[in-house]
């Protein structure tokens, strides 16, 4: 299979910088409002099962996406994975279509969500109309277009910088929240906390769809690969760095504010890790720490908008997809079109949508084709290809897959009727499109 225009783009992304754009990734706006909703969902501290279970599934399909993208290290990730499982010239061109499909309408959701949510956040330093938010929604998504409007090994830089302070950040949280910590308020558990009945069930599966919205991004680098180097070695490596990383700071961030905050204020404060830092050190030291958030914020969507940008152009370089996507800058040596349209309909939805109405919709999209098309379709590429495809290879094959394609259907199933019903139809819709484009152009299945 070909490496979609190798010769185009610059290998210029090491394992630092593969880790630190996946790192900055999955800590967005995210964690910072789910908090309190996970707390809601499992009613006491016993929630931090959900962000056990959150970086379960993560390493499992991490290793999915470790194993795929290692052998097939190209611009596209997902794109180029499901056309190669699913078979070129047959059920792989609608595959990588609908993944084509879901991405000009989830990844523009992704960083509207990002979007949107640090335009709320800010309303704790600054009091803010709902148009002014909107605004501000806006512009930030304009300000990312401008930074990434570069060369990769540009941003591979501005990436190693923006992931100092988002580190920087959670540590000095953890340590506030360890520093002073209540063991009697962190582990508050309501009577009943562990009554393994149908409502836990519930209340866990809708913590978990939450928390693994977080942990979403570990996979980033898999749609850089023409622009890193030795791909084969750094994107598994980068992959369960990130994951182990964010995992402990996650669960050490739940637990340092469990510890701090009282539970049943937790899961009502709108402004989370504002209130358990000014329970600590007062309200000048909230203000940096909103400050640092958005900082956070803003990196995530930095990295998210990068990778979600080679997606559209790998597909038009192969020529499944409109042709302007392929554009490359001259000299910068980027995907400058597939950014800049990105970009614009991110914009859009900015000044569209509400936070809460775009987690479980985008989970709800990417669970069905790209999720478990990837786990399931791992088992059929180590049937048909040789040994030697694969330079890495996931330990306790395929109980990691089969584990990911279990819980990928649960938490499918926990976005809620509605989100999982839309997802289906989008889905549907998409095939529709594809079969109708390709009755016209005579392509599969109508070519024989």
């Amino acid at each position: 299979m070909k490496l979609l225009s190798a010769d185009k783009l610059e290998r210029g992304l090491g394992l630092k910088e593969a880790t630190a754009l996946n790192m900055i990734d999955m800590i967005g706006i995210g964690p910072f409002i789910v908090l309190p909703i996970v707390i809601q969902e499992m009613n006491g501290p016993q929630c931090m099962i959900a962000w056990v279970l959150g970086a379960l599934l993560a390493f499992m399909d991490g290793l999915v996406w470790s194993e795929l993208g290692s052998a097939m290290p190209e611009a596209g990730g997902s794109y180029v994975f499901l056309k190669e499982i699913y078979g070129p010239q047959s059920w792989g061109k609608l595959f990588s279509f609908l993944l084509i499909w879901q991405t000009v309408f989830q990844a523009p959701l992704v960083i509207a969500s990002g979007s949107i949510g640090f335009s709320q956040y800010l309303t704790f330093l600054v009091p803010l109309a709902p148009l002014e938010q909107k605004a501000v929604s806006g512009m930030l998504v304009i300000l990312l277009v401008i930074l990434l409007y570069r060369k990769i090994t540009t941003v591979g830089k501005i990436s190693l910088f923006l992931w100092i302070g988002v580190i920087a950040t959670i540590l000095w949280l953890i340590f506030g929240g360890v520093t002073h910590f209540n063991p009697r308020l962190a582990f508050d558990f309501p009577e009943g906390a562990f009554n393994l009945s149908f409502m836990f069930f519930v209340g866990l599966g809708s913590a978990s769809v939450q928390t693994i919205y977080t942990y979403l991004g570990y996979y980033n680098i898999c749609n850089l690969g023409s622009e890193l180097r030795e791909p084969e070695k750094n994107i598994p490596k980068s992959i369960i760095f990130s994951i182990s990383g964010i995992a402990v700071l996650y669960l050490a961030m739940q637990l340092s504010v469990l510890g701090v905050v009282p539970w049943r204020e937790a899961m009502n404060s709108k402004f989370i890790v504002s209130t358990f830092v000014q329970k600590i050190y007062g309200s000048d030291a909230a203000v940096v720490a909103t400050v640092l958030i958005l900082w956070i914020a803003f990196s995530s969507l930095f990295s998210a908008l990068l990778g979600y940008s080679r997606i559209p152009y790998a597909a038009a370089v192969d020529g499944t997809f409109f042709k302007i996507f392929s554009k490359i800058h001259p000299k910068k040596h980027f995907p400058s079109a597939s950014l800049l349209i990105l970009g614009a309909i991110a914009f859009i939805f900015s000044l569209l949508f509400r936070l809460k109405e775009v987690i479980s919709a985008i989970l709800a999209m990417r669970i069905l084709v790209q999720f478990i098309g990837q786990a399931v379709g791992i088992m059929i590429l180590r049937k048909n290809k040789p040994s030697g495809f694969f330079p890495f290879k996931m330990w306790l094959y395929p109980l990691p897959a089969l584990i990911a394609i279990l819980m990928w259907i649960g938490l499918f199933l926990s976005t809620g009727f509605f989100f999982a019903l839309g997802g289906v139809v989008v889905m549907s819709a998409g095939a529709v499109v594809y079969f109708v484009r390709a009755n016209y152009k005579k392509e599969w299945p109508f070519n024989s």
